[in-house]
């Protein structure tokens, strides 16, 4: 006699929802796949599929999640795992989500932070997905500003006193106020403007590290820092001014992490990152921001090859902040689409961008209260911009004349800019015929790529390499494969 399998409990949650929404077993199956899609991902789910959750089957990986986001999608209200009677799935697959609340976005963000900070080497390997870059841009354009963001005051705690040996008896804030000095933060703490200036002043570290060495070189010790300080703080008790300060803060700290998970390679998960960041600069009430994190989202679609979508992405950014940012920030926009169309091969529309760009740069004034994350776009920056744009478009000579303005006004701290734009420089130089120059060029990027940790830096390399294929047998590229084969990069 054998055992019988174990009596699974049909999911009632799942088939009222069903029934709400007026879906029938095909429907969601098809709506399943459809989101999938979105996220990259290749599923076969049909009707049988749907008879078996409502009789109890749990299903695996990232589903849970997506049938989630199908029905908050049709009913208009938010829906989780549990909520359709379903396991939940890792925090990480919910990162594409644009939170409905600061308290969603925390949860959201403190997820991602904590499996990151566990060094999960799945988390590296997650895809881009271009179509998950709509539902946020869209959001955060048309999204309805956060009202209240504070968190209440603690309980007044002066009445219950605790024993400390040897002293009798102090008030519990006291003895609080004692032990907590020296040890990590917990929730439910005051956040106070120091606690911001130090979010900031980390920021600041990340970001020189970062420009210098490479995303690769700091990028796990910001990651736990966000998990073991950032989320306290979120979660810890603050009025409205310092609470939208403290998510302006942490938004600039998880683009951040976005920014170095993106040097790395680890596209999908610097996806999410910048998502999220864009999530809490809704918070912040930074409109502003979020248009510098939407151009950073821009910049990785052209670099994974995404022109139309790094376009609508520029173009967005513009939208959310209109005419009244600084000339700066206006000509940073604008540059980064004119990287879009250069993508496309669109002349006209990347040489309209750059005009723009160029004219916005010019109207700068000493005086302008620019914002700190776009005090980098200057001459150079716009040079380096410019370079990448004609070297797309085949248009060698003058991407040679920008390149090698970047490389003149760019200090030398800008370590990994200074390479990207070299080897921009060695291929516009190869395009022109100059194959000695060009591979004198392409060996010293070579050897800078090898002292830094940035996979971009790499495949700048490799970019430039495959280039020189049609000129292998000439002597001047056999002496650069020589001399990169010694570097081992």
């Amino acid at each position: 006699m054998t055992d019988r399998p174990p009596q699974r409990t049909p999911n009632r949650q799942l088939a009222a929802l069903i029934a709400e929404a007026g879906f029938s077993n095909a429907g969601l199956a098809r709506r399943v796949d459809q989101l999938g899609l979105e996220h990259g991902l290749d599923l076969r789910y049909d009707k049988t599929s749907v008879t078996r959750w409502l009789r109890g089957q749990q299903p695996r990986g990232t589903t849970p999640a997506l049938i989630a986001e199908v029905f908050t999608r049709r009913l208009g209200r938010r829906l989780s795992a549990q909520d359709l009677g379903l396991d939940a799935c890792a925090p990480v697959y919910a990162g594409l989500e644009f939170a409905a609340s600061p308290e969603e976005a925390i949860d959201i963000v403190s997820g991602l932070w904590r499996k990151d900070s566990g060094s999960h080497a799945e988390l590296r390997k997650i895809a881009f997905t271009p179509a998950g870059l709509v539902v946020p841009s869209r959001d955060w354009l048309i999204g309805r500003a956060d009202e209240r963001v504070g968190r209440g005051e603690p309980p007044q705690p002066a009445e219950i006193r605790v024993p400390v040996q040897g002293r009798g008896t102090v008030p519990r804030q006291r003895a609080t106020e004692r032990t907590d000095r020296g040890t990590d933060r917990a929730p439910g703490q005051r956040v106070t403007g120091g606690d911001i200036a130090a979010l900031r002043s980390v920021g600041e570290l990340f970001r020189t590290l970062d420009h210098a060495y490479g995303g690769g070189h700091a990028r796990q010790a910001l990651v736990r820092y966000l998990e073991h300080e950032a989320e306290p703080m979120l979660r810890g008790v603050y009025g409205e001014t310092v609470g939208r300060r403290l998510f302006a803060a942490t938004a600039d700290l998880t683009r951040l992490a976005g920014w170095t998970s993106y040097d790395i390679a680890a596209h999908g998960l610097a996806q999410r990152y910048f998502v999220q960041a864009l999530r809490l600069s809704q918070a912040a009430g930074d409109r502003a921001y979020g248009s510098y994190v939407l151009i950073t989202m821009s910049r990785q679609a052209v670099h994974l090859g995404h022109g139309r979508e790094a376009v609508q992405l520029a173009r967005v950014a513009q939208q959310g902040v209109g005419s009244a940012a600084p000339p700066v920030v206006q000509g940073l926009l604008h540059s980064v689409e004119a990287r879009g169309h250069a993508l496309l091969g669109e002349v006209r529309a990347c040489a309209a961008a750059l005009v723009r760009a160029e004219r916005a740069l010019d109207g700068a004034r000493p005086g302008d209260d620019v914002p700190y994350w776009a005090r980098f776009f200057d001459e150079a920056e716009l040079a380096d911009d410019a370079a990448h744009c004609h070297r797309d478009l085949h248009q060698y000579r003058a991407a040679v004349q920008h390149a090698e303005r970047a490389l003149q006004l760019r200090a030398p701290a800008f370590a990994r800019s200074r390479l990207f734009c070299r080897v921009v420089l060695a291929s516009a130089r190869l395009g022109l015929g100059e194959l000695d120059q060009a591979c004198a060029l392409g060996a010293e990027a070579a050897q800078q790529a090898s002292e830094i940790r940035s996979a971009r830096a790499v495949e700048y390399v490799r970019d430039f390499e495959r280039r020189l294929e049609p000129y292998k047998d000439a002597a001047a590229v056999r002496n650069y494969r020589d001399r990169v084969g010694a570097i081992g990069i």
